[in-house]
């Protein structure tokens, strides 16, 4: 068998994106708490709907590593129905290997709804309670790529970094999905054996729990975040750009230009993410991850989903080529 270059481990799901036409949002004075509006009690028209299978943080991440050209496989569950069997169907056709996908008779497999408004996407989750378990390797993985994973999962999760310790020849990117970070306190093992880690602001924030009225600079996030643990720290700001620290040199990265307003936006970080982490087990250094990383990302907001916009390197590569004079990244 060939060696596996992107294992990524998480939680796969079947996303219904419902746009919406009728409805509204409000936000408070500072806009850090804003909120989706519809009329209560009554029927709500939506201008269309699209199914998308085998999506979620871990496996849109090894789609995008296996179009960049990189041995993918993913370690999930599903249950033993019918969405279970397209998701599978899905991974395959896009060539992941679905050797470590586990399924699990009378479980349901994650199916998520996902609210489009405005380009933005607010996402109703709910994930089945699996029981977790590590695959047995003949050969170790040259990267892990580790991301969102139900409420019950924190004994796995630990035994990930432990396996992550004894084995220093893998490395791990971990990219924390929404329950990861809620818990984040009690995954400090994970933090500690991470090679990247990847975050946007206002999750940095929450892992390391300052408030909503405190404002660090975008310095006193990497600084706090790489004293928990990660060797690269990379830290998102949606349209505004990401940033990336080894512990001694940190970078800005602008984003790459829009051929067009954004559709929709789930996946840019996750597309972001993987290909940054993708460059790196390439061989890329730092400053080339992170311009890599936002191409991907631009491409995928002008789809609908989360792995429709996904390069191909050729591609990748004739964008960067073609990139504004400024897209670079700058020293801070």
């Amino acid at each position: 068998m060939t060696k596996i270059d992107f294992l990524a481990i998480g939680d796969i799901v079947t996303d219904a994106f419902i746009e919406l036409q009728d409805a509204s949002v409000h936000c408070d004075i500072n806009e850090d708490n804003c909120k989706i509006c519809m009329r209560f009690g009554d029927k709500i028209p939506y201008k269309d709907v699209v199914v998308v299978n085998a999506v979620g943080n871990s496996p849109n991440a090894s789609v995008s590593a296996h179009r960049l050209g990189l041995h993918s496989a993913v370690v999930t569950e599903i249950g033993d129905d019918r969405t279970g069997d397209e998701c599978l169907d899905a991974l395959k056709k896009e060539g992941v290997s679905t050797e470590y996908v586990t399924v699990h008779p009378g479980k349901k497999t994650n199916y998520h709804y996902v609210l489009s408004f405005n380009a933005e996407r607010t996402i109703l989750i709910k994930h089945t309670e699996f029981p977790y378990k590590i695959p047995t390797f003949t050969e170790n993985p040259r990267w892990v790529y580790l991301s969102s994973l139900g409420e019950n999962s924190i004994p796995y999760q630990m035994e990930i970094a432990k396996w992550i310790k004894d084995n220093p020849d893998i490395k791990l990117a971990f990219q924390p999905g929404t329950f990861q970070i809620k818990m984040s306190a009690e995954l400090d093992e994970l933090y500690k054996v991470s090679e990247v880690f990847f975050c946007n602001k206002e999750e940095a924030k929450r892992i390391l729990n300052i408030g909503s009225g405190e404002s660090p600079s975008i310095k006193d996030l990497i600084q706090k975040m790489h004293e928990k643990g990660p060797r690269i720290v990379v830290i998102t700001d949606g349209p505004e750009g990401a940033y990336a620290s080894d512990g001694e040199t940190a970078w800005f990265m602008p984003p790459y230009p829009d051929p067009a307003p954004p559709k929709e936006r789930t996946g840019a970080g996750d597309s972001f993410s993987s290909t940054f982490t993708t460059a790196l087990v390439l061989g890329k250094t730092i400053p080339e991850a992170l311009m890599w990383g936002p191409i991907n990302s631009m491409s995928v907001v002008q789809q609908v989903g989360a792995q429709a916009g996904l390069l191909p390197r050729e591609k990748l590569e004739e964008f960067l080529r073609n990139a504004p004079e400024d897209y670079k990244p700058k020293e801070i």
